[in-house]
């Protein structure tokens, strides 16, 4: 069953490390990929299609004009998935979807939010080795062919130029996750990377129902999220180490000291 809903602390562990154990080299090591929602309802739709009107066809105008205005300094490539993972770092509505590798970062932004604590939460778990057992050989080939399990962009630049190429040559089993250039801390911190759809009108989750052997969906119930969010405090996965600098730490703090009702 892919829908998991824990009752207690310690069945969340369990859910959250489950599939871990490698038998071919010895240790637990985690191919899921993690995204926290502070609401089960919410859908694995990225900012470009929560942008909404006709947002398929102004996405190229968006990242065309986000290239022509943005400072060329804090992009170290100048190719496509360079500037499109820079775009996203900086909130430009784009196509890609945050994840984390570490289940304890999903599980910070499954609870960060006071205002959805009456609301049950979910971390989505995504095998991005099987997924990306089902690209097409071109791209495996380039996966196998560096023994790695996750794209980087470089690797992407020397295989699909752009988008129209990855739309053409992924078609509908292309969910693909790569990781982008350490731009900053808080990208380094949050131990991220993003998934990007072969179509600009793809909601993953959707794409999810005919792969069930992929997933696993980990619901909160909201009972449980103060336990939750005292426990992460005090394991320091708080707002101001994810996001470094003053604004991370005064969320930190605003969080931190707002009364419990």
């Amino acid at each position: 069953m892919n829908e998991i809903r824990v009752e207690s602390w310690s069945e969340l562990q369990d859910e959250l490390f489950a599939d871990s154990w490698n038998e071919d080299i010895g240790r637990f090591r985690s191919r899921y990929a993690f995204r926290g929602l502070s609401d089960v309802d919410y859908h694995l739709e990225t900012t470009l299609i929560r942008l909404g009107g006709d947002y398929a066809t102004l996405e190229r105008h968006l990242l065309r004009n986000f290239k022509k205005y943005a400072h060329r300094n804090v992009v170290e490539g100048d190719s496509f998935w360079h500037w499109l993972s820079v775009a996203q770092h900086y909130g430009l509505p784009t196509r890609l979807l945050d994840w984390t590798y570490s289940p304890y970062i999903a599980l910070h932004f499954a609870t960060a939010n006071l205002e959805r604590f009456d609301t049950d939460g979910v971390i989505w778990a995504v095998n991005y080795l099987k997924a990306h057992s089902l690209l097409p050989n071109a791209l495996r080939t380039v996966l196998y062919q560096e023994g790695a399990n996750v794209f980087t962009v470089e690797m992407m630049a020397e295989s699909v130029s752009n988008l129209a190429e990855f739309e053409r040559l992924a078609t509908n089993d292309g969910a693909l996750f790569f990781e982008p250039p350490s731009i900053d801390e808080r990208i380094i911190n949050q131990f991220g990377f993003f998934s990007v759809m072969p179509g600009a009108t793809q909601v993953m989750d959707d794409w999810l129902v005919f792969h069930p052997n992929l997933w696993r969906k980990i619901v909160i119930p909201a009972a449980l999220k103060w336990e939750i969010r005292d426990k992460l405090d005090q394991a320091n996965i708080t707002e101001r180490v994810l996001f470094p600098g003053m604004d991370g730490l005064s969320r930190w703090l605003k969080r931190h000291y707002s009364p419990k009702t």
